[in-house]
């Protein structure tokens, strides 16, 4: 849809276009809790008993070798793969056998790894499509162009464009995405999870592939969710500096199996942690030269 069909011109907060579903889980109860979950395929163990929560307002990071299940955990939560066993609630709702769309309708958005947006289309267009879930009218509605339907539409728009000010990604609004830096593209997919008004935002390697400057700026619109918007957050990220950064708490696979769940500076001291990542020899020697400056 062309910008000159719309007059944007009442400006919020993107708190305020959100605020609909800002402080809706109590404070004492979790967003989310994954329960003793177990996934196979074909006799492949990919998640083995693994367990936590997420409480309103946290940013809980999942670090982990290759391979040790962090996306598989995603995707159980998206609805992609169905556990053989265990629990997965959601703002007090069983999510196990729910297809993906219904997931997201609850209120579950996600970013991926790889880039998934539309090339061809511009900034504005792209984020867009992260509203699906809210708008009411139908195709013949939309070719009409009156009343009910324009007015949604306009306070649609309004949303987005409090996305884009949030991001700051304004001189980019009507630029196809295809023609944008890397690092810009990946804001722009955050940016439409964003627009799903999400009450939980899954982060697939938010900072992969990013230089410095991109990264800090990605760290940054990260807390800003978190503090600002009071949307909580899981993170898988390779990027051990961010991880710690930002993460309230971090949990910890390997092969599938949970190694450890506690505060970042814990985790980093954890010799089952160190053990995963780098052997147990060099676990070994951590823990020696621990006990020797004791």
């Amino acid at each position: 849809m062309s910008d000159d069909r719309l007059d944007v011109t009442e400006r919020r907060t993107l708190a305020g276009s959100l605020g609909s579903h800002l402080g809706d889980a109590s404070a004492d109860e979790p967003v989310l809790v994954f329960d003793d979950v177990h996934l196979s395929f074909a006799g492949v163990t990919a998640i083995d008993g693994v367990s936590f929560d997420v409480r309103p307002r946290e940013l809980l990071a999942i670090i982990g070798p290759n391979g040790a299940g962090k996306t598989s955990i995603f995707n159980v939560l998206s609805g992609v793969y169905r556990p053989q066993r265990g629990r997965v609630l959601f703002l007090g709702q069983d999510l196990l056998g729910r297809r993906p769309h219904d997931v997201a309708a609850r209120g579950m958005a996600r970013t991926f790894q790889n880039i998934e947006l539309f090339q061809n289309l511009t900034v504005i267009d792209n984020l867009m499509l992260g509203r699906h879930h809210h708008i009411r009218y139908g195709w013949w509605h939309a070719l009409l162009w009156l009343g009910a339907t324009r007015r949604e539409e306009v306070t649609h728009r309004r949303v987005i464009e409090d996305i884009v000010e949030f991001l700051e990604i304004e001189r980019y609004r009507k630029v196809p995405v295809g023609l944008l830096p890397y690092g810009i593209q990946k804001r722009v997919e955050l940016g439409r999870a964003l627009a799903m008004e999400p009450r939980l935002l899954l982060l697939d390697e938010p900072v992969a592939g990013m230089n410095n400057e991109e990264t800090e700026d990605m760290a940054r619109f990260i807390l800003d969710i978190r503090d600002e918007l009071a949307i909580p957050m899981i993170l898988v990220e390779h990027d051990m500096g961010v991880v710690m950064d930002l993460a309230d708490r971090v949990l910890v696979v390997d092969f599938g199996q949970p190694i450890a769940i506690d505060e970042p500076a814990a985790i980093q001291h954890n010799p089952d942690v160190i053990s995963a990542y780098l052997g147990e020899d060099h676990a070994v020697a951590t823990t020696q030269t621990a006990e020797e400056h004791a």
